[in-house]
């Protein structure tokens, strides 16, 4: 019963990680609804070395730092290890994941089953992406903006610059 009270009673925090490669409009819904779930948001790039991205870490960190001003609670940092190491790191108690479909949901069970066995004290939830979104990914607005097709309901005006800068013919 102690442990119990003693952890509601502490703040909150929440990891909401990713590779935001580039952050899109869908992202910025889930992290504007976990800010106001939680104490502390930390929206973590992760550094997946077997990926070859089209923005650096440092462009995704300053990018995503730019879009999320709006939330006070919200931190943004990276890490390049197991997400439940990165947890205990920063006494982050829940791991947020947005949900778009069915096949995302079987993933994304999959590997909150992973991290429960890893690290039985992180919970993760999942969050239904807004209807209006649940389409959209990273992939789909890099190639789009490569082909210089209109992203601009896709990302965050910052974004919709950075890409075009990167694609610049």
């Amino acid at each position: 019963m102690t442990d119990n009270y003693e952890h509601a009673c502490r703040p909150r925090t929440a990891v909401y990680p990713g590779s935001f490669d580039p952050v899109t409009l869908g992202h910025l819904d889930i992290i504007q609804r976990a800010a106001k779930q939680f104490d502390k948001l930390i929206v973590a790039v992760l550094n997946n070395s077997s990926k070859k991205p089209l923005f650096s870490i440092e462009e995704r960190l300053e990018l995503l730092r730019t879009v999320t001003k709006p939330w006070p609670n919200v931190e943004v940092d990276s890490f390049s290890d197991l997400t439940v190491n990165y947890m205990d790191a920063k006494n982050g108690d829940v791991i947020v994941r947005g949900v778009r479909s069915v096949t995302d949901f079987e993933y994304e069970l999959q590997l909150a089953s992973t991290n429960q066995k890893l690290n039985p004290r992180v919970e993760t939830i999942f969050m239904m992406t807004n209807p209006k979104y649940s389409y959209l990914s990273s992939s789909i607005v890099k190639e789009i903006a490569h082909y210089g097709g209109d992203i601009s309901e896709l990302v965050a005006p910052e974004v919709e610059a950075a890409l075009r800068n990167k694609h610049k013919r």
